[in-house]
């Protein structure tokens, strides 16, 4: 009765509209004042310690390293590189928008930013070489979800601040991962082109490649920056979020000059903007796990599961079934933060690795960002396409049933998530 209670005022507060957030700090407010005798003043407190984790700070550095990223003509080499690389291929032009995207996510960490960064660009000249304008919508906006599963990924860091899980062995678990979803992406995309027999590049020479990695090599060595600096335990995850924010700054300015100092102000705005809102999202949801922990709710819906016979398949297909359905309507960062605190000590009962399942989850979040109505990505390319909604849903299909079936290999394959970060000994 009481999970019933506080789910019913949670979706009645968010079915009127209210942002997600401010339904999370009301729903704790009605409940603690009318249902139980915890006083308020605990709310204050909450409030306080929730975002008082050294690991959120990692957040708005991640932010604000993705902006000065997007403004700073990153993008624009790495499409380059991407295109000399494999331009040539038949659909080459969307071929190379699917390797761009994964190489700006590896360095951005939000996927809108990646949609918008590489989606800018990519989706006109697709257009004007002669592909379907729904062909390249449909492939940025699919694959600029690498963006929540290529570490890093704020995605991964809302999960381990949820969970107190390990942001360092959750950003080296999403590596291959990324690379598979990079992959199997990419050969749908192929396979769309060369279906409906779109264009394709001229081969470029050896010397056009290099000359183009060259271009874009300083905006690839953030990735070493901070994955090397993770791991060799130079910094923590949180300092490689300020390295990372640092550098995108030192190169956007002084290296590719596409940022002028004027410019910084606006930039350090919009981050700050984003990064509250995400504070803000957070601290409620620290409070909701607050309540739902103080009455035992988790814990009873695991005992539940474990009367029920239904076992760690049953689960698993449970749990997917369940965030498809919340990642169409609402935001990644909401979806992880609310259910995370409830299906974590569930999954931790039935014996299922801490960093799989949190990969599981990040890639139930990129499949929501492109599946209607709310689907964040959907929305982002469509602004740039001029597609409207119900074109831009058909024209990811084929990528959505990539992206289910690559659902299905991490969930039931958990070496394909665990591999790397057990042999790195972060596990």
């Amino acid at each position: 009765m009481t999970a019933a209670i506080i789910f019913v005022l949670l979706t009645v507060l968010m079915l009127t509209g209210m942002p997600v957030s401010i339904s999370l700090g009301l729903t704790v407010l009605t409940f603690l004042f009318f249902f139980t005798d915890v006083p308020l003043e605990s709310v204050a407190l909450k409030l306080f310690t929730g975002i008082e984790k050294f690991e959120i700070m990692a957040i708005p550095f991640f932010v604000l390293a993705g902006n000065f990223l997007t403004h700073g003509g990153v993008a624009r080499r790495m499409i380059d590189f991407a295109t000399a690389m494999v331009g040539h291929l038949r659909g080459g032009l969307g071929i190379s928008s699917v390797f761009a995207c994964a190489l700006f996510a590896a360095v951005s960490g939000s996927s809108p930013a990646t949609v918008v960064a590489i989606g800018s660009i990519m989706i006109p000249a697709m257009m004007k070489a002669g592909y379907p304008k729904p062909f390249g919508a449909g492939a940025v906006a699919s694959a600029g979800g690498l963006g929540v599963l290529i570490p890093p990924s704020i995605v991964m860091v809302m999960y381990a601040v949820s969970t107190n899980s390990s942001i360092g062995a959750l950003f080296m678990a999403g590596v291959i991962p990324g690379l598979l979803c990079a992959f199997m992406l990419g050969f749908t995309t192929w396979w769309v082109a060369r279906k409906g027999d779109f264009p394709r590049e001229p081969k470029r020479s050896f010397a056009d490649v290099w000359v183009a990695f060259r271009r874009a090599i300083w905006g690839l060595a953030l990735i070493i920056v901070v994955m090397g600096g993770i791991y060799s335990g130079m910094f923590t995850p949180t300092e490689a979020a300020a390295m990372s924010a640092m550098y995108a700054f030192f190169i956007a300015i002084f290296v590719y000059k596409d940022l002028k100092l004027s410019d910084v102000p606006k930039v350090l705005l919009n981050s700050a903007n984003m990064s509250a809102m995400l504070l803000y999202i957070i601290t409620n949801a620290v409070l909701f796990s607050f309540i739902l922990t103080n009455e035992q709710i988790p814990q009873g819906i695991a005992q539940w599961i474990m009367d029920s016979g239904m076992g760690m398949i049953g689960f698993l297909i449970a749990v997917n079934i369940l965030l498809l359905v919340l990642g169409s309507f609402m935001e990644p960062s909401s979806v992880i933060l609310i259910t995370a605190p409830i299906l974590f000590p569930i999954a931790m009962t039935l014996g299922i690795d801490p960093i799989h399942f949190g990969i599981m989850i990040t890639v139930n979040m990129e499949i929501g960002l492109i599946t209607p109505p709310v689907g964040l990505n959907l929305y982002v390319a469509s602004g740039i396409s001029k597609l409207g909604l119900t074109a831009m849903a058909k024209a990811v299909w084929p990528w959505l049933v990539t992206m289910l079936v690559f659902l299905m290999l991490i969930t039931y394959v958990p070496i394909i998530s665990t591999w790397l970060p057990t042999a790195l000994g972060m596990m």
